[in-house]
């Protein structure tokens, strides 16, 4: 799927930053959405309801580019820890593969010590 563990950080770093982005324009459509709910108020209150149907267009034309922006944010958010995952399983799987390795060595030796230090390596490695 991905190439070197350069591009998977890469990659990861693009999605939580395109993650960030998408929420901040939500929370401006938000704010721009209050604003023009303040001005049908203003509107009313003059009694000019022409220019209040405008501003209502207005408002809930913003509160749906907030309520999509916040859709993709999440969207990329989800594909941002799938990455992340894979960054993680990557590492795993390639600490097993030398511990596996080592095991392979200690137990063709038949050294009971050396497969116990392996095995006590393989541990202390998955705890941090």
């Amino acid at each position: 799927m991905f190439g070197s563990s350069k591009s998977m950080d890469n990659t990861l770093f693009q999605l939580k930053f395109c993650s960030k982005q998408l929420d901040k324009l939500s929370k401006k459509a938000e704010k721009e959405q209050k604003k023009e709910e303040a001005q049908i108020k203003k509107a009313l209150v003059k009694g000019d309801v022409e220019r209040a149907k405008i501003y209502a267009e207005n408002a809930v034309r913003k509160k749906n580019e907030s309520l999509n922006y916040l859709r993709m944010s999440s969207k990329v958010d989800a594909t941002s820890s799938r990455v992340q995952t894979a960054v993680t399983m990557k590492g795993v799987a390639k600490n097993m593969e030398s511990v596996v390795k080592a095991l392979d060595k200690a137990i063709n030796s038949s050294d009971l010590e050396k497969i116990s230090q392996v095995m006590d390596k393989f541990e202390s490695q998955f705890e941090d």
